[in-house]
This record gives C-alpha cells, sequence and structure tokens, in this order.
C-alpha cells in the first residue's frame, strides 16, 4: 500500500508549499482538498483526481482511501499545518505509519509576515496565545475568552463564531482598555482583505467600503484576528547593542 500525504499547504498561496510539499504533491494522481484550495492550487492540481474530503462519512472516506491507495500515494492539502486546529488527526490515526504529516506555514506565521509584526514583542508581550472562541464555549471547564485578554497578551483568535460586535465587547471587558486589532481574511486566497485598528474603530473600518480589497463576507473559519500591543508597538533597540556588548563582538 502507498502512502497518505497530509501537506501542510500554508493559508492558501501555492507559493507558501514547502519544497518537499511540492515534490509529493507531484507524485499524486488523487488530493482531497477544501475548495478554496483546489482553486488557489489549481495549476498544481491539473489532471489530478479532486474530492472534498467532507463530501465523505469517515468511514467511507478511508474505505476510498484503502482502495485509491493500491497503486498511487494520495495526497491531503491541509489548512496551515497539523500545528493548530487540524482537521485530520483522526484519519491519522486510523492510517498509522502508512500516514505522513508535512509541515507547512501556519496561517499565523503567514499573517505576522504579511502585518511585519512578531507576535510575542520583547518588552512589550509577557505570552501569545492561540485560541477559538468557539472551542473555549464548547470545553467543559474551558476559561472564558475575557479572562484570557490582559495587558502584555497577544491573542491569535481562529475559528471565531462571534458577531463582531460581541467579540469586541469581550475583549474590551478582558483588556480593560482600547487594544490594537487586526483582521486578515482568506489570507492567501483570491479577495484576501486586512483592517488594522483598535477595539473602539475596528466594527466601522470592517464594514467601510475602500478601507481593504476584497469581499467584506466569508466564513469565519477564513478569518483570523490577531489582538494585543505588539500590533503597534515600538521596538526597543538598546537590546541590540547590550548583547553585542555582552557578547564581546567587535565593531569593523
Amino acid at each position: 500500500m502507498k502512502p497518505v500525504y497530509f501537506i501542510g499547504s500554508g493559508p492558501g498561496d501555492p507559493e507558501l508549499l514547502t519544497l518537499r510539499g511540492a515534490r509529493l504533491l507531484q507524485s499524486c494522481a488523487t488530493v482531497y482538498a477544501f475548495p478554496p484550495f483546489g482553486e488557489s492550487f489549481g495549476a498544481l492540481l491539473a489532471g489530478k483526481n479532486l474530492y472534498d474530503p467532507f463530501d465523505f462519512d469517515f468511514e467511507a472516506l478511508l474505505e476510498r482511501l484503502q482502495r485509491q491507495r493500491q497503486r498511487q500515494p494520495v495526497a491531503f492539502l491541509v489548512p496551515g499545518d497539523q500545528t493548530w486546529f487540524f482537521p485530520f488527526q483522526g484519519l491519522i490515526e486510523a492510517l498509522g505509519d502508512d500516514a505522513q504529516v508535512i509541515p507547512g506555514v501556519s496561517s499565523a506565521n503567514a499573517a505576522s509576515a504579511i502585518l511585519k509584526r512578531t507576535l510575542n514583542l520583547s518588552g512589550v508581550c509577557s505570552r501569545s496565545l492561540i485560541l477559538s472562541p468557539r472551542n473555549l464555549e464548547e470545553t467543559s471547564g474551558a476559561p472564558a475568552l475575557e479572562s484570557l485578554a490582559a495587558p502584555g497578551v497577544t491573542l491569535v483568535i481562529y475559528m471565531n463564531h462571534l458577531p463582531l460586535a460581541d467579540l469586541v465587547a469581550r475583549l474590551r471587558k478582558g483588556y480593560g482598555r482600547d487594544e490594537p486589532i487586526a483582521l486578515l481574511q482568506q489570507i492567501g486566497l483570491p479577495g484576501q482583505r486586512v483592517v488594522r485598528g483598535t477595539l473602539d474603530t475596528i466594527e466601522a473600518l470592517w464594514r467601510t467600503p475602500g478601507a481593504c480589497s476584497g469581499s467584506k463576507t466569508g466564513r469565519s473559519d477564513l478569518i483570523l484576528i490577531l489582538v494585543g500591543e505588539f500590533l503597534t508597538a515600538a521596538v526597543d533597540n538598546s537590546w541590540w547593542d547590550l548583547r553585542r556588548d555582552r557578547e564581546g563582538f567587535e565593531a569593523g
């Protein structure tokens, strides 16, 4: 039996595919991908048998994979990679050693690059948290979103199911002040949209036509939300010379 590759494919931009991922994808005649990826990766998927994995229930999908990989390996294009909110963990466990996971660029990595900001800015951020409000609500005993939002904390919010006004109100309660926020929609896909503001201004900016390119509609899981001082804080560059002096580097 041939392997099944779970290829971390970034947020949807084929140029963020790793060299290893591209090589393994090329070797597969059958590929499972969610519709946005089937479109954005179209040039790399030409001539392949393409399926949406959620068109099949779990057991039926496993049976299909067993048949399809008798002759050639099969690939799944994984949004981001396996690190956060991975939809295929059950398949990997069922396939065991026949499953191979290829790391990719997560949406958080891509968002950081788009914003040109490090998420854990030294001297400003004490910690960075990646979370889903939906998962918090569905998990018994999980902390409330408000208790995680605090000065010095960077929040990276996936799969937000709350209306923007409700989310902002809860973040405002947690941070206790106005705080920088960025909304990134359809990262790496056609219609990518990036809006930056603060908790006090983001609702108006998000609704304003022409504030940025792209559609103002879309599935909640295609919107990544980043909150925290890291978005606007000035960098203290004094550490650079302190480190240089401490480590004994010489000029010239």
